[in-house]
This record gives C-alpha cells, sequence and structure tokens, in this order.
C-alpha cells in the first residue's frame, strides 16, 4: 500500500514536472516566434522616436554630421517662434476638421449605396474603390491638370455653363480646398469598404423588426444602421484623422505649398527643413512636436466616441 501511494506521488511529481517544461517550452517558442516582429517595430518605430528626439536637442546638419552640438531646448524654441509652423499647424488643422466628417458621410453613402442587393453594386464596388489603387502621384498629377486654368477640363466645363474660370491651385482661398476634393474623391472609397463590411454584419432581423413597427428609411438609418456600425465608425473616423494629419504628397505635387505657404502642412515643413534645407535637428523638432499633436488629438477623438 504504501509502495503504491509513493508510486502514484512519483508519477504526479514526473507530471508536474513535465507540465513545467512543457510551459517552459511555449513561452520560449513565443518569444522565438516574436523577435523578429519586435525587432522590426524596435528598428522601424521605437528606435525612429528616440533618435528624432535626441536629434532635435542638437544642431546637426546632415552635410556636417560630425560638428553636431547639444543646444538643448533651442530648436523647439525656434520652432515656436516660426511664423510658418504656425501657418502649417493651422492648414493641418483646417484640412483635418473639414476632410474627416466629409469623406467619412461620402464613404458611407457609398457604402449604403453598394450595399444594395442590385446587379450594379459590384459594379459600383470597383468604379468607387478604383482610386484607392491608384498611385497618389498619378491622382495629383492627372488633377493638376484637371484643375488647369487655362484648358483644364473642370474650367471647360464651367465656361459652358457661363462661369468664368476659376484660379483653383494658383489662388491662396482656393488652394486648400481644391486639394481637399480631390483628396476626398481618391481616399473615399477605402473607407467606403470598411463601411461595408461593418453594413454586412447588421442582422436582418433588426431591419425586420422595424418595418413590424413602422420605421421609414431615415427612422432605421437612424435607429438601426448607425448604432450597429458605431464601433466600425469610430475606428473609420480616428484612421481617417491619422491620415488627413499626414498630408504631404498633394500638395508637394501639385502646389509644392503654395501660394503663399497656403497648402504648406506640418508634413511638408518637417521635409522640406529634414531633406531641402538638411536642418536634422529642426525638422525633428518638428517631428516631435507633430507627434504630440497627432497622438493627443487622437485620444480627444477617441473619448468622444467612447462618450
Amino acid at each position: 500500500m504504501e509502495t503504491s501511494k509513493a508510486e502514484t506521488k512519483n508519477v504526479f511529481l514526473r507530471n508536474a514536472d513535465n507540465r513545467m517544461t512543457y510551459a517552459r517550452q511555449q513561452k520560449m517558442l513565443g518569444v522565438i516566434f516574436s523577435f523578429p516582429a519586435l525587432a522590426l517595430m524596435f528598428t522601424f518605430l521605437v528606435l525612429p522616436v528616440a533618435l528624432a528626439f535626441i536629434y532635435s536637442l542638437m544642431n546637426y546638419n546632415m552635410l556636417n554630421p560630425e560638428a553636431k552640438t547639444f543646444t538643448g531646448l533651442d530648436n523647439y524654441i525656434r520652432l515656436f517662434q516660426d511664423q510658418i509652423f504656425y501657418t502649417a499647424l493651422k492648414n493641418t488643422l483646417y484640412f483635418t476638421v473639414l476632410v474627416v466628417p466629409l469623406q467619412c458621410g461620402v464613404a458611407l453613402c457609398l457604402a449604403l449605396l453598394v450595399n444594395k442587393k442590385v446587379k450594379v453594386a459590384s459594379l459600383g464596388r470597383v468604379f468607387f474603390f478604383s482610386p484607392v489603387v491608384t498611385s497618389m502621384v498619378v491622382v495629383a498629377i492627372l488633377w493638376t491638370f484637371l484643375y488647369n486654368v487655362d484648358n483644364g477640363l473642370i474650367n471647360s466645363v464651367l465656361n459652358f455653363f457661363g462661369i468664368s474660370s476659376q484660379p483653383f491651385l494658383l489662388s491662396p482661398n482656393q488652394a486648400m480646398n481644391s486639394i481637399l476634393f480631390m483628396s476626398i474623391w481618391q481616399a473615399a472609397g477605402f473607407q467606403m469598404m470598411i463601411f461595408l463590411a461593418g453594413l454586412k454584419d447588421v442582422p436582418e432581423t433588426l431591419y425586420e423588426a422595424a418595418d413590424i413597427d413602422g420605421a421609414n428609411v431615415w427612422q432605421k438609418f437612424l435607429n438601426v444602421t448607425l448604432p450597429s456600425i458605431k464601433h466600425v465608425t469610430g475606428f473609420v473616423l480616428i484612421i481617417t484623422t491619422i491620415q488627413a494629419f499626414r498630408l504631404f504628397i498633394q500638395p508637394y505635387v501639385m502646389t509644392n505649398g503654395g501660394p503663399s505657404d497656403s497648402t504648406k502642412t506640418l508634413v511638408f515643413m518637417l521635409y522640406e527643413n529634414g531633406f531641402q534645407f538638411r536642418d536634422v535637428g529642426y525638422s525633428s523638432a518638428i517631428a516631435v512636436v507633430f507627434f504630440l499633436v497627432v497622438i493627443i488629438v487622437s485620444l480627444v477623438l477617441k473619448k468622444l466616441l467612447k462618450q
């Protein structure tokens, strides 16, 4: 009897040791398989952020990297005294505040349109999504020709209806709005597909219950569709806001930040100082401030959406 108990105890201990060994092996495998992703994240995310903060405290010119010196907060003081910074910040905020609701609204309308069970729905998805897969540089060049004052297609149409030609990209008052309109046209298809995926998950029973209660189309949209896709809507708003803050290609290709800095954004200013003027320290300070602005806006937006 005593021998049997001892054997049972030994078996139990061996099983416990085997379980502990298996658990350690699984943890080790997890670390091994996670290492490539963690290494890439550190190399392309954590390290650049750390270096940007370090360089922002230095007088560092790319053409003379050996002569970099520590200057403390001088780059930040210079930045907050730079009027172009406030102009770029204002342009970035203006673009973001307008493009986010307009682009998301257009995308939701398109998603509702192509979600209907009609024969041309699939063709509509391809038609509306095709600008997204086209290079932004190509789209920007195309729209530059469309906005041309002398022989652009848009002004030709306006002239046909008796409206005088508009300067569009040549006017400080119209350039940013012209870029905004083009950006909505190009990117709304991406948000449309996300909204469409959310609409596909709305149970049909909810619409059937609304029909029984006598709800019209607008009431079903407000009381069934919107509450059912609220998480999708929050996700789309956040990613659209981040993308809007990153505005660079359109003003770089179409206006080069002009006219009169009316389309110069924070990312454009960062690029200009870093790669054209080779002032790494100052551009790093811009990058740090830009990073903080995006983080703050994202947190505020997330809190508002949660409420």
